[in-house]
């Protein structure tokens, strides 16, 4: 049974990354993740009967290690709003006493007004590492910020104790709005999610949640109103705004008989909409679904940070007991200006810049990534896109459009109209494209009661049973499979579904199908980067070779069923850094699945692609293959930059402050102010057009 919990007063990356490591030790739960970010813990439990006592458990913990920290069902906004009111009162008056403080000259008046201020904006603080050191939880910010203001008090700077206390507060609150804005960024996406559904029944129109709308239902949606769940148009036309679906920002004009993506404004037009997907398996639910799961599957990145952290911060601190308990004595220096050196180490020390940002340079480019119409299902997907050189794409549905259309009859023996007939009946269940092409060409009806079965052999083609007789139609493979000869054969340019009925070919059906308008940009600029381009396909070489030669890819593989397709990707795997497959279809999801990276079309994608690949395209355009290598090098340069300058301002700082050149001030910037700096480095992922 999943759970989940909204999280209170956890203010601190580094405590969100302990309570973690503490929640997976429980037996009782499985499957933890608990998001610093959107403040939510989710976990499956065993046993529901336990949830209240488990509950109980999991605030004792989180409390033990950041003080305050609560989960709760529902978090109340109006509290969290007088709380934040509360918080910003004080330390408007603290600053204000700090800098009468600062006027006054040296007296015990100022010392009072100094230590209020301090107080003020340090109560807090103060309470957390008290708390913290009876628990024997004290390697964490708040302990090394009252280590570091206390050492200098007993060095008689109050000043600089009560102005590091506000410096401290006002970084960390500045950091707290940056890590606020992004989270919200990210949240904006989980606004598609309808309120409503406007469902037609026999009493008229009635107002309902759009989990009780079912497959085949009748819904009304008007102009103006969200899509609420997937279906296809029955009566009247419109245009879609799809932005949020798929970062595409022109309308697009829908009419009878077109499919509708929940999610998607309808801008013009009334529309009568036949439901073809209940409210749990539409394309909102799958995408509000998917953001929400892909902080649980965290980058090696992401994960080392934590573990780092861990074992980072005692060893400083032991450095730190060192440098000023131990040297004075070796080196026969002042003890007192050693343990000042110490404090401002102490104070350097705190890892939260990259706990902080690490995670949320991830968080916010899967964030980017969505708004592009490019669903990221895990940071360790991003994380693997950065050492990609190799994309193999699928051919039908995923360069070209798989919209096809019947171009040619060829007649083996001359019975055009049984050809079609048969074609038909045989087709007439199946959900492929070139199916439905079929089904659409063919306007003679069917008698349905004949039809005794029908089955799809993957990468083959349908097997019915029609009047006790068997029709085959599917490739050229499928026929001979059943050891049925096929004569009078000729070639052609288009995909071929050659027809046979009670073991003899009457002929086949070429259909065509064309090149997506952004596939060719899509292979220049894949080119550009160096990337090695492959084409796979179950159609037949000339039909490969033709689509090849207009977008510019010399590696095509045709007439390949599904196991011929995951042979050969494991062949290209070999000696490459990193490959991506791009399908769309039923018969590519083990390939999907064997791939570094598998990419499905969400759109006109098959339901088992989607969930066998690690990323979804829901505009269905190869392009944006191409923006997700750019968001995954970007996020990548980003991850860097913060690791780099983390660490590097942090020992620099360090060196400076063991050299007696730097002062608490410097150190508390090496602290908040890197990481401020780090996390709005971080959250310009999401502002980048």
């Amino acid at each position: 049974m999943k759970i989940e919990y909204e999280v209170e007063n956890l203010h601190c990356a580094g405590c969100a990354a302990k309570i973690q490591h503490e929640l997976e030790k429980i037996e009782e739960i499985e499957n933890v993740n608990l998001n610093f970010y959107t403040k939510k813990l989710s976990f499956n439990l065993k046993n529901l009967k336990n949830e209240k006592e488990i509950l109980n458990k999991l605030n004792t913990l989180a409390d033990k290690i950041e003080p305050g920290t609560i989960f709760k069902e529902k978090a109340e906004k109006k509290e969290k709003k007088e709380n934040k009111k509360s918080e910003t009162i004080l330390m408007i008056v603290s600053i204000l006493l700090f800098l009468v403080g600062l006027i006054l000259g040296k007296s015990n008046l100022k010392i009072v007004i100094l230590l209020i201020a301090y107080l003020l904006a340090g109560y807090d603080i103060l309470l957390a590492a008290i708390k913290n050191i009876g628990k024997g939880q004290f390697l964490d910010e708040n302990f090394l910020m009252v280590i570091a203001t206390f050492g200098a008090i007993g060095l008689k700077d109050f000043a600089e104790a009560t102005g590091v206390m506000i410096f401290y507060k006002i970084g960390e609150y500045f950091q707290e709005r940056a890590v606020d804005n992004s989270r919200k960024s990210i949240e904006s996406l989980m606004k598609i999610k309808p309120e409503y559904a406007n469902l037609k029944t026999t009493l008229g129109e009635k107002k309902v949640a759009p989990e009780e709308i079912k497959v085949g239902d009748i819904i009304i949606v008007r102009p103006g109103e969200k899509i609420p769940i997937d279906g296809i148009v029955k009566v009247g036309s419109s245009s879609l705004d799809k932005s949020a679906l798929t970062g595409e920002s022109l309308p697009e004009e829908i009419k009878v008989g077109d499919e509708l993506l929940s999610g998607s404004i309808n801008l013009t037009g009334a529309l009568e909409v036949k439901v073809t997907r209940g409210y749990a398996n539409s394309t909102v639910a799958k995408i509000i679904e998917m953001v929400e799961k892909s902080s649980n599957k965290k980058a090696h990145a992401e994960k080392f940070i934590t573990k780092f952290a861990r074992y980072y911060t005692p060893i400083v601190v032991f450095l730190a007991v060192f440098i000023g308990g131990v040297l004075p004595f070796i080196l026969g220096e002042s003890f007192k200006i050693w343990f000042g050196r110490a404090l401002i180490f102490l104070v350097i020390s705190c890892p939260c810049a990259l706990v902080l940002s690490v995670p949320l340079t991830f968080f916010a480019s899967i964030g980017r990534a969505s708004k592009k119409g490019i669903l990221i299902k895990g940071g360790n997907y991003l994380e693997r896109i950065k050492d990609i050189d190799t994309v193999i794409f699928d051919k039908t549905g995923t360069l070209t459009q798989g919209k096809f259309k019947v171009v040619d009859v060829i007649e083996f023996l001359g019975k055009r109209e049984e050809i079609l007939k048969y074609a038909k009946i045989a087709e007439y269940y199946s959900n492929h494209p070139i199916a439905k092409a079929i089904c659409e060409y063919v306007k003679e009806e069917i008698d349905e009661s004949l039809v005794i079965g029908s089955k799809d052999d993957s990468g083959f083609g349908v097997t019915t049973i029609y009047e006790n007789k068997e029709i085959l139609a599917g490739n050229k493979k499928l026929l001979e499979k059943n050891g049925i000869k096929i004569e009078n054969d000729v070639e052609t340019d288009g995909t071929e579904v050659y027809i046979s009925y009670d073991g003899v070919a009457l002929g086949k059906i070429v259909v065509e199908d064309k090149i997506k308008k952004t596939s060719k940009e899509t292979i220049d600029k894949l080119k550009e980067k160096g990337i090695d381009i492959y084409i796979l396909t179950g159609d037949n070489e000339k039909t490969a070779k033709d689509v090849g030669k207009k977008l510019g890819v010399k590696n095509i593989f045709a007439h390949l069923l599904p196991q011929g397709k995951m042979e050969k990707v494991e062949e290209i795997k070999k000696g490459k850094k990193g490959v991506v497959f791009v399908g769309d279809g039923i018969n590519d999801a083990p390939v999907l699945t064997l791939a570094d990276v598998g990419v499905a079309m969400g759109k006109n994608g098959s339901d088992i692609a989607i969930e066998s690949s690690d990323i979804v395209l829901m505009n269905d355009d190869p392009k944006s293959v191409v923006e997700l290598l750019e968001i995954g090098k970007r996020n990548a340069r980003v991850v860097m930059e913060n690791i780099v300058f983390s660490l590097g301002v942090k020992i620099i700082v360090m060196i400076l402050g063991i050299l007696g050149i730097a002062n608490l001030w410097l150190a508390i910037f090496a602290d908040v102010g890197v990481s401020l700096l780090a996390v709005l480095n971080a959250s310009k992922i999401l502002r980048d057009k």
